[in-house]
């Protein structure tokens, strides 16, 4: 082969070129210098219709001065891919809005306005698919139309009534007229190639449909396959109505056809399919033509491929993830990452490949003007390729060509193909749903231990499994047979089989979850082993299944939560939401309490995995839910509609658990809200925001809740005000008035945080938090106080006889918690460092320090206190009491006792 060409311009060797410069060369200069764009495309169309060509043919004129452009741009000044096919998308638009007004014109003078049942003008929308619907169209592309009406009706007649047809007479039409102003070859060649198979029911639905019949026809016969075309669907003409909003009606069709609620991992076994079909089109193309096999599209690692990745991780979780929710094959990449469904590496190796195998098509393109991706078989043609894309052989050409392509086979085949375990969320094997033979129930019965035998027996006439479609009901015993080859294998208990048939048995009519264990083996794996480690994990999925995707990172394991992350990807989700005019309450309400349940379940999926100490586990979950206020309470001001001011002067205090950041699953939330705004409106506007708040924290949704919320230690108790100023609330803390705080109200400010507001605000709460827990006191009164309010703990929580409860018990938690409170209370006026809201454990050590507790007492206490609260998590965990049998966990017990002795010199009832 020869080597880079050199001599005159390389474009020049284009002979789709060369006949263009030959036949247009008077006319080549009508189009301004520069990139093409549609303001120089309309001047160029003006200028040749001044010259004597009608429409059609100025429209195909224009085509071949952009194409020539485009030619000499990206093969001599290299020109960035993007603004190739951006330059072309703008040609296809330019031309079917210029033929829709013409046609339109026209059809109006013989047959008047199409209208609607209120007299309005009906609109024709031409939707772009595929390519051209993504900005992405190719510089010898087809362009795949459907066309769609807003209403059907009748038209309003000539001016003398006469000539009155229906609107879909009219519209079909109109598809006729555009096509022969855009599609049709004449003398002067064509604009773009046409492609009307996309449309319902293809070539035999109708040329033009109304949205109520599209709405319907999605919804009872649309395929999977049409999901990922709609994918890429966008009105491309007439551009008024896409300004004026009213396209956004048909939007509304097409996104809960393409985008589920839920996970939806069957759309794996229908790309598989298709992928199949476009590979035995592609063999039977090439069969007996071997230089057809080298495909850049069609072909074992080419641009569909990419293009298929892209698309099946954005239809399975675009539901979920609405930022996913975008046409180009570039802007989904980084999206996927950023999305956590893809390693960047990955992403910005397809991106390259996908680049390289574009600019590889457009060259093909530009040899002849054919719609072809097929690498040319003359030497000399295939050098020039080499050459405008800066290769000094065509050998060097082809290996850069097959490396690329090798990547995106390899990404492929992870994703669809049946390769092993993948890291990344969107990418793991799928061999679980491969062709082979379906084993038959009483087949799989014989595999099953005994146990799990007669679990999965009782499906033979479970009522949900009989109602399971064939393809179902196959999906779901070769997940049985799998996890009964585990168990045989050691990889998973039986216990955990039991409990993984107990888990999947209310959600057999969830088809989607039985696609996704199959398509994800590491994802089946790790559930088992979480099942297996306690029960809590199994009521938690059962309540929100959905979560149980995030097993299918291995990287999350070894993560810790980030508030910062979350919120901004929380954000950002609203935003996309709220771009798509989709951010109604009820969609965020479900956003925030997806998100939420990811990141609980992921800290749960860390403690049972020992990842987490309880510590740890408390302090996420503490971030967690002040996270949640955070968003939620921007949320809600946003839309609250009686709001005075930008930004609110509002605070949220958290006593209780999250106060001293020992949340734990399932707690709810103690808290108070106070704001500082002198407006004669602010009363009425927090109340509200707060009423709202607590609305969107605890109202239950198809999605569950978020949490339950206490606001019991707000001033006067449940007989106060929801919300209270500042002022209000720091005279009640600090004795000022005739309404003031009770003692346990002071213990319980032992524990209060400052989690929501200002700066300003949060120094002044330490300033008040610090002056009540500082007060003078009396300490023998406040002695007998906090017994006897121990004392009404006991009684309202008596235990089982010869049972120890880790919380309530005499020498159970709560003992440790009552003495830390009185010597806070007592103490730190005296030894500020008591002051700081350190938690049980760290203050029980201090106070042994400074010489409150006897020596080694506040420490046996503390190391008391930490394993009662490892008992009370495992319990938790396992769904069982916090009660464990005499004389189990006596030292802790007398750890506690002895430090209540210490301090209280009485020994507990």
């Amino acid at each position: 082969m020869t080597g880079i060409m050199t001599g005159p311009a390389l474009s020049a060797h284009s002979r789709f070129g060369q006949r263009i410069r030959r036949r247009f060369e008077s006319q080549l200069h009508l189009l301004p210098p520069g990139l093409p764009s549609p303001a120089s495309m309309a001047q160029a169309c003006d200028a040749l219709r001044a010259l004597g060509l009608d429409s059609a043919s100025a429209l195909r004129t224009t085509r071949q001065l952009v194409l020539e452009r485009l030619l000499c741009l990206d093969c001599d000044q290299q020109a960035p891919l993007q603004q190739v096919t951006q330059a072309m998308t703008d040609l296809a638009e330019f031309a079917l809005n210029t033929a829709c007004a013409e046609v339109e014109l026209t059809l109006d003078q013989t047959h008047g306005a199409p209208t609607t049942a209120a007299g309005a003008r009906a609109q024709l929308w031409i939707v772009g698919m595929g390519k051209l619907g993504a900005r992405e169209l190719n510089v010898s592309s087809d362009i795949d139309l459907i066309y769609v009406y807003d209403e059907d009706g009748d038209t309003a007649g000539d001016s003398q009534g006469r000539g009155r047809i229906s609107n879909q007479e009219y519209f079909a039409k109109a598809v006729r007229a555009i096509y022969a102003l855009v599609g049709d070859t004449t003398e002067h060649g064509f604009v773009f190639r046409v492609d009307l198979a996309l449309r319902p029911n293809g070539n035999s639905g109708p040329p033009a449909v109304s949205l109520d019949a599209l709405e319907q026809y999605l919804h009872v016969q649309g395929r999977e396959w049409e999901r990922f075309a709609w994918l890429k669907s966008r009105v491309v003409a007439p551009l008024g109505c896409v300004a004026d909003g009213s396209t956004l009606a048909l939007r509304n069709v097409v996104m809960p056809f393409v985008f589920r609620r839920y996970l939806d991992y069957s759309v794996f076994d229908a790309l598989r399919v298709l992928h199949r079909q476009i590979r035995e089109h592609a063999s039977k193309r090439s069969a007996g033509h071997p230089e057809r096999a080298n495909d850049v599209k069609l072909s074992r690692g080419g641009i569909r491929e990419i293009e298929f990745i892209v698309q099946l991780l954005q239809v399975v979780r675009g539901g979920q993830f609405p930022e996913l929710r975008t046409r180009a094959t570039l802007r989904a990449l980084p999206r996927l990452v950023k999305a956590g469904l893809m390693p960047k590496n990955t992403a910005q190796a397809l991106a390259d490949a996908y680049v390289f195998l574009r600019q590889v098509e457009h060259r093909i393109q530009y040899l002849d003007d054919q719609q072809t991706h097929v690498l040319p078989t003359q030497d000399q043609d295939l050098t020039w390729i080499a050459s405008t894309l800066g290769f000094a052989t065509a050998c060097q050409l082809l290996h850069q060509l097959d490396a690329h392509r090798e990547v995106v086979a390899e990404e492929f085949d992870k994703l669809l193909g049946g390769g092993a375990d993948q890291s990344c969320k969107g990418c793991n094997g799928g061999n679980g749903a491969k062709s082979a033979a379906a084993p038959g129930f009483d087949e799989v019965l014989e595999q099953l231990a005994d146990q799990f035998r007669q679990r999965v027996a009782n499906w033979r006439e479970h009522p949900r499994v009989l109602a399971l479609k064939e393809e179902s009901r196959t999906r779901l015993l070769r997940l049985i047979a799998r996890t009964a080859q585990w168990v045989r294998e050691g990889r998973a208990t039986e216990a955990a089989a039991v409990r993984l048939v107990d888990w999947m048995e209310p959600l057999l009519r969830r088809e989607s979850y039985l696609a996704l264990l199959l398509e994800r083996p590491n994802v089946h794996e790790r559930l088992l082993r979480l099942l297996d480690a306690a029960r809590w994990p199994a009521r938690y999925l059962l309540l929100h299944p959905g979560v149980i995707d995030e097993l299918a990172s291995a990287d999350f394991l070894d993560e810790r939560f980030s508030a910062s992350d979350f919120e901004h990807e929380l954000d950002h989700r609203r935003a996309a939401l709220a771009g798509t005019g989709e951010d109604d309450d009820e969609t965020l309400l479900n956003l925030l309490r997806r998100a939420h349940h990811a990141e609980v379940f992921r800290t749960l999926a860390r403690d049972v995995e020992g990842k987490l100490t309880v510590e740890a586990v408390a302090d996420d979950l503490s971030s967690l839910a002040e996270a949640v206020l955070r968003v939620t309470t921007r949320w809600c001001w946003s839309r609250l509609k009686n709001r005075h001011r930008e930004t609110p002067q509002f605070a949220i205090i958290a006593y209780g658990k999250l106060g001293g950041k020992e949340l734990g699953y399932g707690s709810d939330l103690d808290l108070v809200f106070v704001f500082d705004d002198d407006d004669e409106r602010a009363p009425e506007v927090y109340a509200s925001l707060v009423r709202k708040l607590i609305n969107w924290l605890t109202v239950k949704t198809g999605e569950g809740d978020l949490y339950e919320i206490d606001t019991a230690l707000r001033p006067n108790g449940n007989a106060g005000l929801l919300i209270t100023s500042f002022d209000a609330y720091a005279n009640y803390q600090q004795q000022r008035g005739s309404n003031t705080a009770w003692t346990w109200e002071h213990q319980a400010m032992t524990r209060a945080r400052f989690v929501l507001g200002d700066d300003t605000l949060r120094q002044r709460f330490d300033v008040i938090r610090k002056s009540v827990i500082s007060a003078p006191r009396q300490a023998e009164g406040l002695k007998t106080e906090i017994k006897a309010m121990r004392e009404r703990l006991r009684d309202a929580h008596a235990g089982k006889e010869g049972y120890f409860d880790v919380k309530y018990s005499p020498g159970g938690m709560i003992d440790a918690e009552f003495v830390m409170q009185y010597l806070v209370l007592s103490q730190s006026a005296q030894l500020p460092e008591l002051l700081d809201n350190l938690g049980n454990i760290a203050l029980l050590e201090r106070a042994e320090v400074m010489g409150l507790l006897p020596v080694g007492v506040g420490h046996a206490a503390a190391s008391a206190y930490r394993t009662l609260r490892q008992v009370q998590h495992r319990a938790r965990l396992n769904d069982e009491p916090y009660q464990v049998r005499l004389p189990q966990l006596q030292a802790e017990r007398d750890a506690v006792l002895a430090l209540w002795h210490a301090v209280f010199g009485a020994a507990l009832p």
